[in-house]
């Protein structure tokens, strides 16, 4: 009889097991998602800018299925997980499993900050990005009718938290559009768009080598982009945002990226959690404590890895090695062979800036590279990991219609609703 592995979640490593264990005789796959397509996490900061369009980076489940006939889609979220009967509780329904995978990635933590979490919008989800792109565009539209010169600059000033790729990236690419088309599109404007970049530690990209720190932050600099170092935030409201020190910025737009936290479950112990909520396993990637479920990507914790004995860094790479490692540890399994333990193989870490403008520690951290080639290094492998020939032909295609013009839809809002 088959195996029914209940996979929750079809990021990096669900995307992974399901393309090693397709059409495998010896296993039935139910994925379960909350939404009905899979998406790209590293570029929604581009669809937030109207680089690309949702389309580019996303793509439905059920085609993507079509020819796995062991592979089977339920949309609905997870709820509860009763270990004693081998059986998940969703939002619309029960599932009973074999083997049960948790690639349920990671949601933003706002560190207990009821305003932060209120008014600043995250960077994880479509809607998010889209929400990001309505606001921008909401914000310079109401900067054009007021005449007021203070009201303008609170409009016109945006504040991103975390200084680590995400914040980095979406910092210099929205400095270069932005600042790029206001002058012409908003002809009115009395002052351009000022962007701050808020990180609580001494340096950005702070997983990355010493020259990437530095060539970042004067790459950022030199964009107009105000880098502020050692300063963490401690509230917000509707008009400002207040740091430790102080200091506060009055400002309407508050882009959260400070920080990541795993998903808790009912019916798992507690026990089980450990930083940042993480799940604890083994090194086949077996939670600790029970038998046949198995966590994978940002959602786990590995700590017998003796290059990393604090745990993998949360990036796609890892995600996507424990899907493939789990994968073919399952078909050991069935044939009675020895298990391989999971080792992480660190291809290095990149972070784009802007145009023309990136870094990258390819072998971390002994080959660094900036400026044009980096950023070509990083467009090529982001291009690549796309799911579909479809996606990767629509990035680059806008890519390069970018590259050459500078024209972006920044201009076109999208109805889903705003964050107060």
């Amino acid at each position: 009889m088959k195996k029914r592995i209940v996979l929750v979640g079809g990021g990096f490593a669900g995307i992974n097991i399901m393309t090693q264990l397709a059409n495998d005789d010896n296993y039935e796959i139910i994925l379960v998602d909350k939404n009905n397509y899979n998406f790209f996490p590293p570029l929604i900061y581009q669809v937030s800018s109207s680089i690309l369009e949702p389309a580019a980076i996303s793509y439905p489940f059920r085609r993507f299925i079509r020819h796995k006939k062991n592979v089977h889609f339920h949309l609905g979220e997870l709820v509860e997980v009763k270990p004693q009967e081998k059986k998940v509780v969703l939002s619309n329904g029960e599932i009973d499993y074999d083997i049960l995978i948790f690639a349920t990635g990671t949601q933003s933590n706002y560190f207990g900050m009821s305003n932060i979490e209120k008014y600043a919008i995250p960077m994880k989800t479509l809607n998010d990005a889209l929400l990001l792109r309505n606001t921008l565009l909401l914000r310079m539209e109401e900067a054009s009718l007021v005449q007021d010169p203070v009201e303008q600059e609170k409009l016109l000033s945006i504040v991103i938290t975390g200084g680590g790729p995400a914040g980095v990236e979406i910092a210099g690419v929205l400095c270069e559009i932005v600042n790029y088309i206001s002058p012409v599109d908003y002809r009115n404007l009395k002052c351009k768009v000022n962007i701050y970049l808020v990180e609580g530690a001494t340096t950005l990209l702070g997983a990355m080598s010493e020259k990437s720190h530095e060539e970042s932050y004067k790459a950022l600099k030199k964009l107009g982009v105000k880098v502020l170092l050692n300063t963490r935030v401690k509230d917000c409201d509707e008009g400002a945002i207040y740091f430790d020190g102080g200091e506060k910025i009055e400002t309407r737009t508050i882009i959260w990226t400070a920080g990541v936290t795993s998903r808790v479950f009912k019916g798992l112990s507690e026990d089980i959690f450990g930083k940042g909520r993480r799940m604890q396993v083994d090194e086949f990637n077996e939670v600790k404590g029970y038998k046949d479920i198995y966590a994978l990507g940002d959602t786990c914790i590995m700590t017998t890895d003796s290059e990393f004995p604090e745990g993998h860094p949360q990036l796609a790479q890892v995600a996507i090695q424990q899907g493939k490692n789990l994968a073919k540890n399952l078909k050991r399994k069935i044939k009675n062979q020895k298990l391989s333990p999971f080792h992480y193989t660190d291809r290095g870490s990149m972070a784009v800036i802007g145009r023309n403008k990136a870094v990258a520690d390819l072998i971390h951290p002994t080959m660094f590279l900036k400026g044009f080639i980096a950023w070509a290094i990083w467009s090529s492998i982001h291009l690549i990991s796309l799911v579909s020939v479809g996606n990767k032909l629509n990035t680059f295609y806008r890519w390069m219609t970018i590259y050459f013009s500078r024209n972006t839809s920044l201009g076109i809002a999208y109805k889903i609703g705003d964050k107060k």
